[in-house]
């Protein structure tokens, strides 16, 4: 059995407008080559929980473009049920999940499932998760990342979150939801903007840049608490946050000593050490995942390109040379990839780069893309764009083929950055 945590999902002290509970919408764009069929069944137990659980699952699976619902109108099934295969098999399932909610003999609500292969006959296996009234989307979360990572062979990321700045009124929103952009909640509201967040590797806090003392400073947000410390407020800009990946020190831009240039900080503000050293303007540093060197963006050449130094410093080489614009580096968590924006035509559009060939794909066709940011399987790439001119976000696969669009009504949404895997 597996307790859902609560500090995962706590939500920050909200503000009542209804603008502070403004959700993401999500919009499916592109779908995969060939997606597996698959039957979710109708959960049995309470009816209003069941319902919030298995729409959850079936919305989860449905949008990651790799799945294709079987219809399953009419079945309601449990965990125990004796599965027909061949009647699933008829109707076009190669997987089939059921599942129930229902109380645990300590009295606490459980979401239980199981799994099954509809072509081999088998049990995939399951799990019961610990819930509640307010967690059941979570749970519902937790189960779809169980059969996604079952039946692809990768880790699902459903239950991850994704922080965004959303614009409107006036106000800069720092906002935080769950990955299909339900469950918003607001970690800071400013009249000044908010931008480059950036999550911990371990998902407890955000670092981001605001403007509220009327110059960038860089913060360190605590999720849970609330509560938030400076790390950089140096002499000029202090901007572009990066965490290494165990979470002990961020890459920051400062123009402390003139042109804009990469130091490395203790998280809590202590221990600068300036990394790189070029009379031009170096920025947007990231940490590759195994933390030994740092992808950055440099007119050190002549024009915006991305290089790469070793995370304690030293000399940088060149990693792009297609085209004269490439910047926003941001490497896989599997370090397979490196995605960044690129310049094509006038168009700024969103590539990937396979680092073992330096083979560069163009994933996108839209003319204002910024911000990438991985989901952590590596899967699914979040940016910042613009639809008729307005800003929304937009996800695509690392191999271009699936595409949505997540967009709030209230006004532009920008800076997104995807959370680490569920702690």
């Amino acid at each position: 059995m597996h307790k859902i945590s609560r500090r995962l999902f706590l939500v920050f002290a909200l503000a009542a407008s209804a603008l502070a509970q403004a959700q993401l919408s999500i919009e499916i764009t592109g779908a995969g080559a060939s997606r597996i069929p698959v039957a979710i069944a109708d959960f049995l137990g309470d009816a209003t929980a069941s319902r919030i659980v298995t729409a959850t699952v079936r919305s989860d699976l449905e949008r990651s473009g790799l799945f294709k619902l079987v219809d399953t109108t009419g079945a309601a099934l449990d965990e125990n049920t004796s599965i027909n295969h061949a009647d699933w098999r008829g109707k076009g399932a190669d997987a089939l999940a059921a599942g129930s909610i229902g109380r645990s003999p300590d009295g606490r609500m459980e979401a239980r499932f199981r799994l099954y292969d509809t072509q081999k006959a088998v049990s995939l296996g399951g799990a019961a998760y610990v819930t509640s009234n307010e967690m059941l989307r979570a749970a519902g979360h937790r189960i779809a990342d169980y059969i996604y990572e079952k039946l692809t062979g990768e880790k699902g990321v459903f239950s991850t979150r994704i922080a965004y700045v959303v614009k409107a009124r006036g106000q800069f929103l720092l906002q935080i939801a769950d990955a299909d952009g339900q469950g918003a909640a607001t970690a800071l509201t400013s009249t000044e903007p908010i931008i480059s967040p950036v999550w911990s590797p371990d998902g407890s806090k955000l670092a981001y840049v605001s403007f509220e003392k009327k110059k960038p400073v860089i913060y360190v947000h605590s999720i849970a608490s609330g509560q938030r410390h400076i790390v950089a407020n140096f002499k000029g800009s202090n901007s572009a946050p990066a965490w290494s990946p165990d979470g002990r020190r961020l890459a920051v831009v400062l123009s402390k000593d003139g042109n804009s240039q990469i130091y490395a900080v203790n998280a809590d503000g202590s221990g600068l050490q300036r990394l790189t050293q070029s009379a031009g303007i170096d920025t947007e540093p990231r940490y590759a995942p195994d933390g030994s060197s740092i992808f950055f963006t440099s007119d050190r050449g002549g024009s915006p390109q991305i290089y790469q130094v070793a995370a304690n410093g030293g000399e940088a080489r060149r990693v792009s040379f297609e085209g004269s614009y490439n910047v926003s580096p941001r490497p896989s968590p599997d370090g397979k990839m490196l995605a960044f924006i690129t310049r094509r035509e006038g168009r700024f559009q969103l590539a990937a780069m396979d680092l073992a060939t330096r083979q560069v794909q163009v994933l996108t066709d839209s003319h204002k893309d910024e911000s990438p940011s991985f989901a952590p399987n590596s899967r699914m790439i979040l940016i910042a764009t613009e639809v008729g001119g307005r800003g929304v976000l937009s996800a695509v696969s690392s191999d271009g083929r699936i595409k949505q669009r997540l967009s709030v009504a209230a006004g532009d949404v920008r800076e997104p950055a995807w959370g680490p895997f569920y702690q």
